[in-house]
């Protein structure tokens, strides 16, 4: 993957650097704030190599990249001049968005960049579980005291934390927003709380413990944020550096201790105990619909509401439900996609179907639910039911996670309590995750493409008498391109779609088709023919990888007006009928029926060359490619 190219063109395909408000992100996705999300193209972000998906949650637009994404955003943000990234602090009035996609965002962009911290410092707890549970550390020794409070620190801390991560979210002052949870959490205001409630300027002030709570900051942040800004506007430049944070703090502190913190304790309560009445008392239940649908929410962006009440629930409780069910479906995401790698025939996808779900395993899914299992569909449901079994499982033997961890099997050991039996539960339900996705797969099933031939590898297609795709070697030389369609020639720069007019998927030129059908230019193998009709991809008997593609976003359509004439895997010579259009129609429609005729391995090649026609027909000599 290049990826500083792959950087660029997804620069251009969210709409360019203008339409980028700001950019982060977590372990597999690209998450932008665009100013305006019609812009980016997602059809052809989608088919961009090294683009598993694209995804619109919370208000964010989403690419998801998988494993190497920080790379690729280290790229993106060396080729962008204004580095929009979400530490930055606009303050200029945001678009309108509907309040619950709104919250969504926040709560996401207020959690992701935390979870690192608070997933290493699980790790650590767990492992000194074990270490303790063997018999390899005692728990009074002065190094599992030491590791205790690298463990839980984050957690004692996470008020702090997620002052930042809220701060920076909100656009205010990261170390105001951090002082601010430094003050709650002063020891001094710890040991006033112990002898019960106390007062400030002659009001009461109830005694609240702010240690690894989540709600009372979250909401002092957020009215911190709006505080700070009416002071800044009020306030003149010289003096902005001293007036601002000083009187935002002499506000948000007293206001926080007095009404926020013991609003947002009760509220915290209140959730906790509501999780945990409802799985006292409709376990079962509330574990198959959580399970069985956790992998929507993740889609959606809802899991992250979430997260609050995981953490909330580890705070007042010591465990909780909810990632356990995480747990299972990410389990369920990697055995429907071992069961694609089972079930196919197809080298690439078995590859691609392993090492992605090997990584859900690991915790993360998006790779495997993008990169597989949605695209065949069928193996997405298999994931689904898969944890919504295993939730009943969890549900029936009320399995806890005690701290924040990888939800995936390096963080096992989160299950790790005071009965050794509750982590052998939640590996039981992994595995039952695991198994039946990985089953369901099989036994369903999925529609699969012949696989188009590699763009590095110096291979092409050949078609045996069982119609099975084998690979044979060749040796590329210069090739002539013959015109698929009569018309009018021009030059990629006409195309109104970036992904050909910058050339980004190949080089070659455009037809405006005179006639509806369209015929082979090669000699050589279909190899792919897209279901709407409107895309096909050839290779040629020498070796030049090719698209033509009928109109621009004619996918749209969804097959109308097309009627492709050969499938997959055919062998066709040049003038072999491959798709016959209504043109007429398809304008009508509103779209354009320029034609972009493409070689697509041109790292392989040096360039084109024209044949010099502007009106071309059938069959005539449109240009040759150079190696």
């Amino acid at each position: 993957m290049d990826k500083q190219q792959l950087s660029k063109d997804i620069i251009k395909l969210v709409g360019g650097e203008k339409n980028i408000e700001q950019v982060t992100h977590c372990m597999t996705r690209l998450r932008f704030n665009l100013n305006d999300n019609n812009q980016a193209d997602k059809t052809t972000l989608k088919n961009t190599p090294g683009v598993m998906g694209v995804t619109e949650n919370g208000g964010q637009f989403q690419v998801i990249i998988g494993n190497e994404v920080s790379e690729v955003y280290k790229a993106l943000m060396n080729n962008m001049s204004n580095k929009p990234s979400a530490e930055s602090a606009p303050n200029s009035e945001k678009k309108q968005r509907n309040p619950i996609s709104a919250l969504f965002d926040f709560i996401s962009g207020m959690f992701t960049p935390i979870l690192p911290a608070i997933a290493g410092a699980g790790m650590i707890k767990g492992i000194i579980s074990i270490l303790v549970a063997v018999g390899w550390m005692t728990n009074t020794s002065s190094t599992y005291i030491i590791l205790s409070a690298v463990g839980d620190g984050a957690f004692y801390f996470l008020p702090i934390l997620l002052a930042v991560s809220a701060s920076k979210k909100m656009g205010s002052n990261v170390y105001v927003g951090a002082a601010l949870a430094a003050g709650l959490m002063h020891p001094t205001i710890g040991a006033l709380f112990q002898g019960g409630n106390t007062s400030f300027a002659g009001i009461t002030v109830i005694a609240t413990s702010y240690a690894s709570s989540v709600i009372p900051i979250v909401i002092a942040i957020w009215i911190t944020a709006y505080v700070e800004r009416a002071i800044d506007r009020i306030t003149h430049a010289s003096l902005k550096m001293i007036i601002v944070p000083t009187v935002t703090l002499l506000i948000m502190v007293p206001l926080t201790l007095i009404a926020i913190g013991p609003l947002g304790g009760i509220i915290g309560n209140g959730l906790s105990g509501g999780i945990r009445w409802l799985f006292d008392n409709a376990s079962i239940f509330a574990s198959i619909l959580i399970g069985g649908t956790m992998s929507v929410l993740i889609i959606t962006g809802m899991h992250y509401a979430l997260l609050p009440l995981a953490v909330g629930s580890i705070a007042t409780l010591g465990y909780d439900f909810i990632i356990p069910l995480m747990f299972a479906a990410n389990m369920a995401q990697g055995g429907a996609a071992f069961g694609v790698g089972f079930k196919s025939k197809n080298t690439d996808t078995k590859s691609l179907s392993y090492s992605t779900g090997l990584t859900a395993l690991m915790g993360i899914t998006e790779p495997a639910m993008y990169g597989i299992n949605m695209k065949f569909k069928k193996p997405f449901i298999a994931a689904l039911i898969g944890g919504a079994v295993a939730g009943a499982f969890l549900g029936a033997f009320s399995v806890k996670a005690y701290f924040i961890s990888t939800v995936g099997l390096p963080g096992a050991a989160s299950y790790v309590g005071p009965d050794i039996s509750n982590l052998l539960y939640a590996l039981i339900a992994a595995l039952i995750a695991f198994v039946v996705a990985s089953v369901i797969t099989y036994i369903l099933g999925f529609q699969e493409d012949v696989p188009a031939p590699s763009a590095t590898s110096g291979t092409i297609p050949v078609v045996t008498e069982e119609t099975n795709v084998v690979a044979e070697d060749i040796k590329l030389q210069d090739e002539q391109i013959f015109s698929p369609i009569s018309g009018e020639v021009k030059p990629l720069s006409a195309v109104p779609d970036p992904a050909f007019s910058e050339e980004m998927m190949g080089k070659g030129f455009a037809i405006q088709p005179s006639e509806g059908r369209a015929v082979s230019p090669v000699n050589g193998i279909v190899f792919s023919v897209s279901k709407s009709g409107h895309a096909i991809g050839l290779v040629s008997d020498l070796g030049a990888e090719m698209l033509i593609h009928i109109g621009i976003d004619t996918v749209k359509l969804k097959g109308q007006f097309f009627s492709p004439k050969v499938q997959a895997g055919a062998k066709v010579s040049v003038g072999d009928l491959l798709m016959e259009f209504d043109r007429e129609e398809i304008e009508k429609a509103g779209y354009s029926m320029i034609t972009p005729v493409i070689i697509t391995n041109m790292h392989q090649y040096t360039d084109v060359e024209s044949a010099g026609r502007t009106h071309i027909l059938e069959k005539e000599l449109m240009y040759t490619v150079k190696v």
